[in-house]
């Protein structure tokens, strides 16, 4: 798996590339809601640099398809290593709040997306009302 640097604006992308791709379809909507939300300009990413580290996570887990061509998009081991990427907390809440809003772009979270996002907000110990304090209360 490609490493980036600590708390990177390519670690934070990789995190949302395996929000995009976790229920094994990428929708349409979902790229439309990284213009919507800006999400190239928080992070600091040109859509193509955004691009990039999307297709090396794909090829990433391609790699580690089983000789049948199952890929794990789940693996415990792998998102753990994935999210421990992101150790400031204020990093954290952005990328909790950008995964629900790229999830929820297609009207829809699937059952993949809701187990990967409360995954993700135990492993960081993110509640609801932090995202909502960091990002509504202002």
């Amino acid at each position: 798996m490609k490493n980036y640097p600590s708390n990177s604006p390519e670690a934070i992308a990789r995190i949302l590339a395996m929000f995009m791709i976790t229920d094994g379809n990428m929708d349409a909507h979902e790229i439309e809601s990284m213009e919507t939300l800006n999400v190239y300009e928080i992070l600091g990413l040109s859509r193509k640099k955004f691009i990039e580290v999307v297709t090396k996570y794909c090829d990433d887990i391609s790699d580690e398809a089983e000789n049948d061509g199952t890929i794990h998009l789940l693996s415990r081991q792998r998102v753990n290593d994935v999210l421990d990427t992101i150790t400031e907390r204020n990093k954290q809440l952005l990328c909790c709040a950008l995964a629900l809003d790229i999830c929820k772009s297609d009207s829809t979270i699937s059952d993949p997306e809701m187990l990967l996002l409360r995954h993700m907000m135990q492993h960081w110990h993110i509640s609801l009302d932090d995202l909502e304090n960091e990002f509504i209360r202002q």
